[in-house]
């Protein structure tokens, strides 16, 4: 039987933890700790959209995604001017996507959330840990500002809990929640952004310098999707849906 760094169940997860409400000055926030991994998600409510919204009658969902220079052991550069990070950006419209599949638009009216994932400490799943986290601070935002006014009464614009989460198969086993060793070292690589009924969002997976069979991959998006179950009920609590 194949030991995992920190001597997991191939299908366990890491410890999770979600903080809500952990900056208060934000509309919604979270912080959600898996394993050594720490984001704080906020989300932030705009009475107004992008102008190629406007008129449309329907609101919209965005993520931004960035990691502190420490977050890793060895320091990244914080983005200057002109300077686009790639990861970052496709990270972030990663979340967007997931979020805005969870979520009824037009019950948003003419308003935008903005979603900000900033990395504390990256011991892998930081993308997936976002998704899930940034849900919880989308829906205390909502709340609050179902709550005051700003955002309209009717439909209840979340349609969806949506939580995500990592996999692999590493030394030829599939395994689930990959910390960092572990992903730096998977010959597949998977990320499942799915909702709490079981409803698969988004699946990214790719081959590390390896091939993998269908099989393989039915065999990992349903591990995911028992680790999203799971998720899905601490999720839950932190939301207080």
């Amino acid at each position: 039987m194949m030991t995992r760094p920190d001597g997991r169940k191939a299908d366990a997860l890491r410890p999770v933890r979600i903080t809500p409400d952990f900056i208060g000055s934000a509309d919604g926030s979270a912080l959600i700790e898996v394993g050594r991994t720490r984001v704080v998600c906020t989300a932030t409510v705009e009475t107004r959209v992008p102008p190629w919204m406007k008129g449309k009658g329907a609101g919209w969902i965005t993520a931004e995604y960035g990691m502190l220079p420490a977050a890793t052991s060895e320091r990244s550069s914080r983005p200057g001017p002109g300077r686009v990070n790639s990861r970052a950006s496709e990270i972030s419209r990663l979340i967007g996507r997931a979020l805005r599949a969870g979520a009824d638009l037009a019950a948003l009216g003419e308003n935008q959330i903005i979603v900000d994932c900033d990395v504390l400490e990256a011991d892998g799943g930081t993308r997936v840990a976002s998704i899930t986290g940034g849900w919880v601070a989308l829906a205390r935002a909502v709340r609050r500002a179902r709550k005051d006014g700003r955002l309209p009464a009717g439909p209840e614009p979340l349609t969806e809990q949506i939580v995500a989460v990592s996999c692999g198969i590493v030394d030829g086993r599939p395994r689930l929640d990959l910390e960092y060793v572990e992903d730096s070292a998977a010959e597949v690589d998977v990320n499942v952004a799915a909702t709490a009924k079981g409803r698969l969002v988004e699946v990214q997976v790719s081959g590390e310098e390896a091939t993998f069979s269908a099989e393989d991959l039915a065999r990992l998006v349903a591990m995911a999707l028992k680790g999203c179950r799971t998720l899905a009920r601490v999720q839950a609590r932190a939301a207080k849906v």
